[in-house]
């Protein structure tokens, strides 16, 4: 049943999946996290991994970087392999005052600049990119019996890493946390299949402060974002 993208038949992949950009993050994810984890896909190199978190299946896969890699690798999941819980785990820009280096962003709502959203709506309707609110709820829940932190707010997907062109300035008055390139797609895709999905952030560098994390700091915050998305991801 494999599609041109993803090398795995059918129940290989888990229902409950969560999707960093880096494939490498996937590989560091079954590892450290996932019982079991064995490797489904290496397709591209990007690779993919199912097994277990407290005894119930979790599959974890690499989507590339941007809205056009994440978006194949959505639909592939949802129509091809009937994932219903998708969560996007990866690092963000911070763009405003209230939030720090390290911190963890759940995203609420994806503003964007991609035509892709535009494209789907004819140019007609500007459609809003928002989570499950159910995922979100229970993500907010379990970040506090973990006894960790995150912040809840709007983010945004670009279409382009470097874009001089772009007005922070205007984005911050209107409360946007931070910037990264895919969670509008995700989104997007997810509330037109009737599946679940949540976006989770560490703030790996500042637009503000010009500050950046180490790379040992990267890990220790993304380790935090990987413990809220899976226990979200596992609870019924």
């Amino acid at each position: 049943m494999s599609t041109p993208h993803i090398a795995a038949e059918k129940g290989q992949i888990a229902e409950r999946i969560l999707l960093p950009g880096d494939p490498l993050r996937a590989k560091y994810i079954a590892e450290n996290f996932l019982n079991g984890a064995k490797e489904y896909t290496h397709v591209r190199n990007i690779l993919g991994y199912t097994g277990t978190y407290k005894g119930v299946p979790v599959s974890v896969q690499g989507t590339g970087m941007g809205i056009p890699s994440i978006s194949i690798y959505v639909h592939e999941l949802i129509h091809e392999y009937g994932c219903k819980k998708l969560f996007r785990v990866g690092t963000c820009g911070g763009m405003h005052p209230d939030v720090k280096l390290r911190d963890v962003l759940i995203a609420q709502a994806a503003s964007t600049d991609s035509s892709l959203v535009r494209n789907i709506f004819g140019g007609t309707i500007n459609f809003c990119p928002i989570a499950d609110f159910t995922l979100l709820e229970k993500a907010v829940a379990n970040t506090r019996r973990l006894q960790l932190k995150a912040t809840v707010g709007n983010i945004i997907s670009v279409d382009r890493f470097y874009d001089e062109d772009i007005d922070n300035d205007k984005l911050r008055k209107y409360g946007i946390l931070g910037v990264e390139m895919e969670a509008a797609a995700l989104y997007t895709l997810a509330a037109e299949a009737h599946v679940q999905a949540l976006a989770l952030f560490t703030v790996s560098d500042h637009l503000l402060t010009g500050e950046s994390c180490t790379a040992e700091e990267r890990q220790t915050s993304f380790n935090d974002m990987i413990r809220i998305a899976l226990e979200t991801a596992i609870e019924d």
